[in-house]
């Protein structure tokens, strides 16, 4: 089930199009200003947002500008603003389509399928499912099998397990973590990267104590190989 995220700080607006949504198959959350609106992306990793642009805190051009620094989410502006010239700078500046109020619900989902098959072509040819073993990680899907196994992991853990599989048996430090995975850097922060390596490693049926596919490398970062490759 797609999930999209709504910026959109009118109530009457809002409310009715996340049931519309909801009714056509997506999963939505929504907020009502800019700066809420782009902590909800960095958190939860919407597979889409639908932006509009008249925010109470900050224009939505420069939330479209903070979120493209930070994520390559698909963004839909849907916004009143239906100037030819305005249309063309929200494109440039990152947005892959744009509708104008008033729309209908319909024709947003269409929209929103559209630029979710374009996505899903890109990645199918560009990121393929990683393989580690037993372990295997769809980024199309964002599915997680093991063992033959589903395995229910949140956004953060699962762009955490990605980027390690995307580079079995090497080393990867916290410093690169938390720059390419959290978007922050690194300093005094680590311990986020501990805790959800700890909580990623239960979910894989493991332990610090007793790895299986994530060793830690004391002092240097953590590991990600098949155990037939680690105990090699």
């Amino acid at each position: 089930m797609p999930r999209l995220l709504l910026i959109e700080d009118d109530l009457t607006i809002r409310t009715p199009l996340v049931r519309a949504l909801r009714d056509r198959g997506h999963a939505v959350a929504a907020a009502s200003t800019a700066l809420d609106g782009l902590r909800d992306a960095l958190d939860n990793r919407p597979d889409l947002v639908v932006l509009d642009l008249g925010l109470p805190d900050l224009d939505g051009r420069e939330l479209l500008r903070m979120l493209r620094a930070v994520s390559p989410v698909p963004v839909i502006v849907a916004t009143a603003r239906d100037d030819e010239t305005e249309i063309v700078r929200v494109l440039d500046a990152g947005a892959d389509d744009y509708v104008v109020k008033p729309f209908t619900a319909a024709q947003l989902d269409a929209r929103v399928r559209a630029v979710l098959r374009r996505g899903a072509s890109v990645a199918g040819a560009d990121d393929p499912t990683l393989v580690v073993g037993g372990l295997r990680v769809d980024p199309r899907s964002r599915q997680v099998i093991l063992d033959g196994e589903p395995v229910e992991l949140t956004p953060r853990e699962f762009d955490l397990l990605h980027h390690l599989a995307a580079r079995p048996g090497e080393v990867v430090t916290k410093r690169e973590l938390l720059t390419e995975v959290w978007q922050i850097p690194y300093g005094g922060a680590d311990k986020t990267v501990d805790v959800h390596l700890s909580w990623l490693r239960r979910k894989l049926g493991e332990s610090a104590q007793q790895p299986r596919y994530l060793h830690t490398v004391r002092g240097v970062g953590v590991r990600l190989a098949a155990p037939e490759e680690a105990a090699g």
